[in-house]
């Protein structure tokens, strides 16, 4: 599944990036640092709700649009791993709990690609 902080920073970088800004313009506009900012877009910070509004005030678009395109995303990536899952990979792994796509090493001279990964839950 993917993680809430990375789509969001994805969507941030996207939208600044489509409208030929820096960073530095963004982040002087949002008045929040160069550094943070950069870490907010890469998925290493997860901004608090106040912050989301001055980015997306700085980059002038709605929060509402900026989530709106986030959840796109998300619903996107969920049908990606649900369609990886009913695709057989999953059903033969007992006890499941969930699963989460990540890089599959290379085979037989063919590039890599994606695999799905399962992940045990273990309820008391």
């Amino acid at each position: 599944m993917p993680v809430l902080r990375e789509v969001v920073g994805d969507t941030l970088r996207a939208t600044r990036m489509r409208q030929r800004r820096t960073l530095r313009e963004v982040s002087a506009t949002a008045r929040v640092s160069l550094g943070y900012l950069s870490e907010v877009e890469r998925g290493q910070k997860e901004p608090s709700s106040e912050l989301l509004a001055a980015i997306a005030a700085a980059l002038e678009v709605e929060l509402s649009e900026l989530f709106a395109e986030v959840a796109a995303t998300l619903r996107r990536e969920e049908k990606l791993a649900a369609g990886a899952i009913a695709g057989g990979r999953l059903a033969a792994l007992p006890g499941a709990g969930s699963a989460r796509i990540v890089p599959a090493p290379p085979q037989d001279g063919a590039k890599g690609g994606v695999a799905v990964q399962a992940v045990r839950s273990f309820a008391a």
